[in-house]
């Protein structure tokens, strides 16, 4: 069973990728979900490792001048358990694939992922 966890500030967009990820691995998946940067770091730190987390970048402004989402990625890059973990920035931040290109990690645009469930596939298939 695959393990993810979804972060957003927003809880319409934490439901609405709870609800993909499900579809995709036909329910065999078991999704935490956090709704700011802190708070996913804390789960990071007291849970078994995921196999798949996805984060926005514009959450709690703590980190300026970085987004809350590249802070948090930033950290889990520090984690050995997290070597092997596809991480997925979903956000409207208009640098948000420059910041996933630096950070080495997928994304989708939140306008994309609205209309295009084939975006998600392409990227949490290969997990």
């Amino acid at each position: 069973m695959k393990q993810v966890l979804i972060v957003d500030d927003i809880k319409g967009w934490r439901d609405y990728n709870s609800n993909i990820v499900d579809e995709i691995f036909n329910g065999e998946v078991e999704i935490t979900t956090a709704d700011c940067a802190k708070d996913a770091y804390d789960i990071l730190l007291t849970q078994k490792p995921f196999d798949i987390i996805i984060t926005d970048m514009q959450m709690e402004e703590d980190f300026t001048p970085k987004l809350a989402g590249e802070w948090l990625i930033e950290q889990i890059k520090t984690f050995n358990r997290y070597m092997n973990t596809k991480v997925v920035i979903i956000s409207a931040s208009y640098n948000a694939r420059h910041i996933a290109e630096t950070l080495g990690v997928d994304c989708i645009p939140k306008s994309t992922a609205l209309k295009c469930i084939s975006a998600y596939r392409e990227i949490l298939e290969q997990v």
